[in-house]
């Protein structure tokens, strides 16, 4: 019923997604804490602008304090990053989001943090989901949020000053503020306006504003920023002349950006463009880590500056822990989450998005013209991205065939090896196409990177008639 994946748990509204499942969770999380001998330090819990979020982060709240944990209870929506912030300043043991991110309006969920901000890892969400399923309603018990909240089991803080102030003072406001850029923001109806435009309104950036309202249906469209979610903000920055168009998730923990031209960049780009500029024109060092379905261009930035970019597989904890280990940088994945060394160790479209415009101000250069210069000096690599629905019969036929008999078509290239770390990821000498099953819902993706738009999307194409997958026109 509760299955924790790449981004914490996250299903359908009324379906599993439930208070008495939501309790389950919270249960299972404070058994945790009494074990652990933390429960007496407490745990911080927001929520976004989902239906049903603030409800959950109630419901979430009023077991913790049956089970006599103290919750630090943001009371305004919030993006993710900032609970992140406040369990890393606090330094809390735990720390809970009511979100499911960019999934369809129909879904919410909850993600989970440690010690340090980090994003919980499999050997904790694993037998946290366990433990949760096996409970039953006698096992659950609650405090009534205002009872809670009377006895001081629920503490209401705002800790947004806190977490805006820490990404201030790793951007340079005093060059952003000489070139007073013209910016059209985009939330798309989620929770980074207030904190966004509190950071660039400080470095003097002229803004204009779309899709800020609260809409628990994202206008209709998937809160995720892609080509296809964009066209508004595409068209508004033409129309506004602006410098840039910046738009976040709808938990502000991704980003999407629109060039002065209204063109969308990719989020490939705009890791591989961040990393080089904080190597060459701050003076930083230090290796890269992406995910396996991220930009091997990020691997050519770091060879050219006597660098490494290491690989691991999607799901950002596992970026925050190779992060960790080898001292990097930066890390990212291709779906537009990214952080730097020194910040949060999850990823940030508040601090991605106020480092982009940074960069601007610094190298003087409008975005188009960075990009030029990118593939100028590493050459060009793009990337095709599909996905497709499964039923359960299609994804453990699909299965069975790439990863249990480990076939593979034929794509008329040298197969230098290949990897099933997470997925079936085949690589050739300059391309490569990976097929992997979402962590997050019932979908199986196929992305590849080649040296034109059109060859990427040759490789995906053999890969999903091998599949029995329909391209789309």
């Amino acid at each position: 019923m509760i299955q924790f994946g790449t981004g914490g748990w996250r299903a359908i509204i009324g379906d599993t997604f439930i208070r008495a499942n939501i309790q389950r969770v919270a249960c299972a999380l404070a058994r945790r804490m009494h074990r652990e001998h933390v429960a007496d330090i407490g745990i911080c819990i927001g929520y976004d602008r989902r239906f049903l979020s603030r409800e959950s982060a109630i419901w979430f709240s009023e077991v913790l304090a049956a089970n006599q944990i103290k919750t630090y209870f943001v009371n305004l929506s919030c993006p993710t990053p900032q609970i992140m912030f406040t369990v890393k300043n606090m330094h809390l043991p735990y720390g809970a989001m009511i979100t499911a991110s960019h999934n369809p309006a129909i879904y919410n969920g909850i993600k989970l943090f440690t010690a340090g901000g980090r994003d919980a890892t499999q050997d904790v969400t694993d037998p946290i989901g366990e433990e949760a399923n096996a409970l039953t309603d006698e096992d659950l018990s609650i405090v009534s949020f205002e009872e809670a909240h009377n006895r001081g089991l629920i503490v209401f803080i705002d800790p947004r000053d806190s977490y805006l102030d820490s990404i201030m003072k790793q951007i340079d406001i005093p060059a952003i503020r000489s070139r007073h850029p013209r910016i059209v923001l985009d939330p798309m109806y989620g929770v980074s306006l207030a904190g966004l435009q509190t950071i660039l309104y400080t470095a003097r950036c002229d803004l204009d504003v779309i899709n800020d309202r609260h809409d628990a249906f994202f206008g209709g469209h998937l809160p995720a920023p892609n080509p296809e979610t964009l066209l508004d903000l595409q068209a508004s920055v033409r129309d506004h002349h602006a410098d840039l168009g910046i738009a976040t998730d709808g938990d502000a923990d991704r980003l999407g950006i629109i060039d002065e031209k209204g063109q969308y960049v990719s989020a490939n780009i705009i890791l591989v463009l961040l990393y080089h500029y904080l190597l060459k024109y701050k003076g930083w060092r230090g290796p890269a880590v992406r995910n396996i379905a991220t930009t091997h261009m990020l691997d050519h930035v770091a060879a050219y500056f006597g660098q490494k970019c290491y690989e691991v597989p999607v799901g950002f904890k596992h970026i925050s822990s190779a992060m960790d280990e080898h001292d990097a940088l930066i890390g990212g994945e291709s779906s537009g989450g990214l952080t730097v060394r020194g910040h949060i160790s999850g990823k940030d479209g508040l601090y991605a998005a106020s480092l982009l415009v940074e960069m601007l101000a610094v190298t003087r250069r409008p975005l188009s013209l960075l990009v030029e210069d990118i593939y100028t000096t590493y050459g060009e690599m793009h990337m095709a991205e599909y996905d497709w629905a499964l039923t359960p019969e299609s994804r453990a036929w699909i299965h069975d065939l790439i990863m249990v008999q480990k076939k593979i078509p034929d794509f008329g290239l040298e197969v230098d090896h290949i990897s099933y770390l997470d997925g079936c990821k085949i690589y050739f000498k300059n391309a490569w196409i990976i097929v992997r099953f979402s962590g997050t819902e019932p979908r199986v993706r196929i992305f590849a990177e080649n040296d034109t738009p059109e060859h990427a999307r040759d490789l995906v194409c053999i890969m999903a008639d091998f599949v029995h997958l329909t391209m789309p026109q």
